[in-house]
């Protein structure tokens, strides 16, 4: 079953570029929130970890911050 997953990221961010590269490769379907052009989903990713960095990914509810491979694999089950 294909998981709900939401990339929060910037355009100028490389770590972003890297996570949805990463996505892409595993043919992992993805939301792609620009928090620089969307005030609310800036927020929204904020209330949800607390933190302002990007990348943000959501994946069936857990956010994880940054682009940490081996936490993305495993929300993802390709361990």
């Amino acid at each position: 079953m294909a998981k709900s997953v939401k990339v929060y990221s910037t355009p100028t961010c490389p770590y972003c570029r890297m996570a949805k590269d990463f996505l892409k490769q595993n043919n992992i379907e993805f939301v792609d929130i620009d928090v620089s052009a969307n005030e609310q989903a800036a927020q929204e990713m904020i209330n949800k970890s607390g933190q302002m960095g990007v990348p943000q990914l959501e994946i069936d509810g857990q956010v994880i911050v940054g682009f940490d491979k081996a936490a993305i694999k495993q929300a993802l089950g390709l361990v």
